[in-house]
C-alpha cells in the first residue's frame, strides 16, 4: 500500500529513476502511465514479499532432522525438542537401566543369623511379589540356586526404599538401610559389610525379620559398554554430565567413577528426582534427563528434554520428548549433533529467505522489478530453502567408538 500510494504522490521523481536505467534494464519503461507504473511496482512488491521461504525455512529443516533421527533410532516427539536439545547444557543420567544394563545380579549373600541359602530363600519370597529390578534379580538368584520360594501372607512395597512381607507369621523388612534404620533396627553388625560391599559398586540389600538383623545380599549391574565412551563424547561436547540415582551415595559414586561422572545425586526417592531436575535447571539452564523407567517419568517430564530409553518402560516411552530406539547411550550423543545440525540448517534457510526479500523488495518498490521476475525470484527464494534443508542428509549425526 505504500508503495501504491508513494508512486501515485510522487511518481515524477520515481519515474526519473526508471530514465536512468533505461538503457540498462531492458524490461523497465518509463513511458507507461503513472497508475500503471504505479501497479507494477505495487505487484511486484506483493509478489516478492509473499512469505513463502519464510514458512518454508523451520518445518522443512525440522522434517528433514526428524526423517534423519528417525532413520538412525531416535524418535523425536515434536520439532520443539530438537531446538531445545542444542540448548541443553546437562545431560542427568539414571544409573538402573540407563548407564547400566538393567540385569542385575545376586553376587553376595551374607548371613549374619542362620545360614546364607536360608537368608536367600526367605530374602526372594519376600521379593516375590516386587517389580523392582533389584527385587526381581534375587528371586531370580535363589531360583538359579534351587531354592524354593514361599508364598508371603501379605505384601507391601516401601517406594523408594524396599519391601514389608509377611512369611510364616513373621514380618520381613528388605530394602535399604533407611528403610531398616526408620523401623529400628540394629545396622551396627552390617557397617563393615555395607562399606566394603558398597566400594565395589554394589547394591546392597539388607534383611530384617521382626526387628532383628538376619543379614544382606548384593546385587551388582554391569555398565553398558558403551557408557564410558558415550558420556567421554557428551563431556566433549561442552555437556555437563550429572547421574541421579535412588542408590546409596557409596555405590553411585562407585558406579559414576567408572563411567566417568563427576557430579553425582545419590539416594533420591522418585518424588525428589523432580525436585533435583528443578534444581539443576535454576543452576545451569536448560536440563536434558536420560531415563527408562516408571520412577524416571516425572523427571522426564519436568527436564527441558526428556530422553527415555527405548528397551524401558511404556510410561518412560511416553513421558519423553525424545526416545532411543536401539537403547545404546551413543543415541544421547547423536541426539545432540543431530539438534545442533539442524538448528544450523534452519539459521541458514532464514538468511536466505530474508536475503531475497532484503534485495529484492527496495528494487521493487522503485520500480525496477517486472512482476514476472518477481515471481520467479520469489520461487527461487522456496527452492533455495528446501534444497539447503535437504543437504542436512549428507550431515554424519552418527557418534561411536
Amino acid at each position: 500500500l505504500l508503495t501504491l500510494v508513494g508512486w501515485l504522490a510522487f511518481g515524477g521523481s520515481l519515474r526519473e529513476v526508471l530514465v536512468a536505467v533505461q538503457g540498462v534494464i531492458p524490461w523497465v519503461n518509463p513511458d507507461l502511465s503513472p497508475a500503471t507504473l504505479a501497479l507494477v511496482a505495487t505487484i511486484s512488491v506483493l509478489v516478492i514479499a509473499c512469505p513463502c521461504a519464510l514458512g518454508l525455512a523451520t518445518p522443512t529443516a525440522l522434517m528433514v532432522g526428524s526423517g534423519m533421527g528417525a532413520e538412525n533410532g531416535i524418535l523425536i516427539r515434536n520439532g520443539a525438542a530438537i531446538q531445545t536439545m542444542r540448548e541443553a547444557q546437562v545431560i542427568v543420567f539414571d544409573k538402573t537401566g540407563t548407564l547400566t544394563v538393567g540385569r542385575p545380579q545376586v553376587t553376595d549373600v551374607v548371613a549374619l543369623a542362620g545360614d546364607e541359602r536360608a537368608l536367600l530363600g526367605a530374602v526372594s519370597s519376600a521379593e516375590a511379589g516386587s517389580e523392582h529390578p533389584i527385587g526381581q534379580a534375587i528371586v531370580a538368584g535363589a531360583r538359579e540356586r534351587g531354592i524354593a520360594l514361599q508364598e508371603a501372607e501379605e505384601f507391601a512395597a516401601e517406594r523408594g526404599k524396599g519391601i514389608r512381607a509377611r512369611l510364616g507369621g513373621a514380618t520381613w523388612l528388605v530394602g535399604s538401610p533407611r528403610l531398616l534404620g526408620e523401623a529400628g533396627v540394629d545396622l551396627t553388625p552390617a557397617e563393615a559389610h555395607l562399606a566394603r560391599l558398597e566400594g565395589e559398586a554394589k547394591t546392597v540389600v539388607l534383611a530384617a525379620c521382626e526387628g532383628e538383623l538376619m543379614g544382606l545380599l548384593a546385587v551388582a549391574d554391569e555398565i553398558k559398554p558403551e557408557a564410558v565412551a558415550a558420556v567421554g563424547a557428551l563431556q566433549g561436547m561442552g555437556l555437563r554430565a550429572v547421574m541421579l540415582t535412588g542408590d546409596n551415595r557409596q555405590t553411585a559414586e562407585a558406579i559414576a567413577r567408572r563411567v566417568g561422572i563427576d557430579d553425582v545425586v545419590a539416594q533420591v526417592l522418585p518424588d525428589g528426582k523432580v525436585d533435583e531436575i528443578r534444581r539443576l535447571q535454576e543452576r545451569y539452564g536448560a536440563v536434558a534427563m536420560v531415563g527408562d523407567g516408571i520412577n524416571d517419568a516425572p523427571a522426564l517430564t519436568q527436564a527441558n528434554v526428556g530422553i527415555a530409553i527405548g528397551t524401558g518402560t511404556d510410561i518412560a516411552i511416553e513421558a519423553a520428548d525424545i526416545t532411543l530406539v536401539r537403547g545404546d547411550l551413543w543415541g544421547v550423543a547423536s541426539a545432540v549433533r543431530l539438534s545442533q545440525a539442524t538448528f544450523r540448517k534452519i539459521r541458514q534457510n532464514l538468511f536466505w529467505a530474508f536475503f531475497y526479500n532484503v534485495v529484492m523488495v527496495p528494487l521493487a518498490i522503485l520500480g525496477l522489478m517486472h512482476p514476472a521476475l518477481a515471481e520467479v525470484a520469489m520461487a527461487s527464494s522456496s527452492i533455495t530453502v528446501v534444497t539447503n534443508a535437504n543437504l542436512l542428509r549428507r550431515t554424519n549425526i552418527r557418534v561411536d567408538a
